[in-house]
């Protein structure tokens, strides 16, 4: 066979939930940097998440593609797992990023049912089942999962306990799931610091008293988050069941 006759190369996939904005679009980008096409998964951010199919494919034609469902419900699952078995032909999965989650404040007193259901399901449930039902693809390809996981799932955070809890099951299921699915996919964890403040705002008060406990004296970005996903997703070939901080050394401090 001559050069002209060559099959096309197979080229990677990744797909990253929670991906529209915020650490899940820097996460995108990069992974679209470094060669990989990839699925954009949202919920509500659906004009965020176009935008961002839109930019990545105006970069490399036909190299991105986006799917919105609610993680929330369990039926939703199936729509990515069919978004990628469309997109397979030419590619092969290589990576899966569990990245979407809810975060807020659930004090003792006021949570509720739905609270535990809310966190448990976006931060938790989730994430082990698209891994479950993913695993086989990747195992074909050795590939690899990266969840994004939480300091405060060692370090609980006041007034947000099942978020705490939560991301500490997430931690463990890292865990698990290295131990079970290996030696054919990866399984690893990114548990940022303070990288972005959250959405709801805080005083300038309460962001200083964040960073006295940091040893770099300073908040971290979506980039650094994204740049240790690539790391554990692409580079680390002999690194399983680890949970690497992105934090700024604030887990120096108790």
């Amino acid at each position: 066979m001559n050069q002209s006759q060559k099959e096309p190369a197979i080229k990677p996939l990744a797909l990253v939930t929670g991906a529209a904005r915020r650490i899940g679009a820097a996460t995108t980008r990069m992974l679209h940097g470094r060669g990989v096409d990839v699925i954009i998964h949202c919920h509500r951010s659906q004009d965020a998440a176009a935008a961002l199919v839109n930019e990545l494919n105006a970069v490399r034609a036909d190299s991105a593609a986006m799917v919105s469902a609610d993680l929330n419900d369990m039926q939703a699952l199936p729509m990515l797992v069919q978004a990628i078995t469309q997109l397979l032909p030419g590619r092969e999965l290589r990576v899966l990023v569990n990245n979407a989650s809810r975060f807020y404040p659930t004090p003792v007193a006021g949570a509720s049912q739905q609270d535990w259901d809310i966190l448990f399901n976006s931060n938790v449930r989730a994430a082990f089942f698209l891994s479950q039902q993913l695993a086989p693809l990747l195992a074909e390809t050795h590939g690899s999962i990266i969840n994004l996981i939480d300091i405060h799932a060692q370090r609980p955070l006041p007034e947000h306990p099942i978020y705490c809890m939560a991301k500490a099951a997430l931690q463990m299921m890292t865990l698990s799931l290295a131990r079970d699915l290996a030696p054919e996919v990866r399984v690893n964890g990114v548990a940022p610091g303070a990288i972005m403040w959250p959405e709801q705002g805080l005083s300038a008060t309460q962001k200083q008293s964040i960073l006295e406990r940091v040893a770099l004296q300073r908040s971290g970005s979506a980039t650094d988050i994204a740049s240790a996903v690539c790391y554990l997703a692409l580079d680390a070939s002999y690194v399983t069941g680890q949970i690497l901080a992105v934090d700024g050394g604030r887990s120096l401090y108790s």
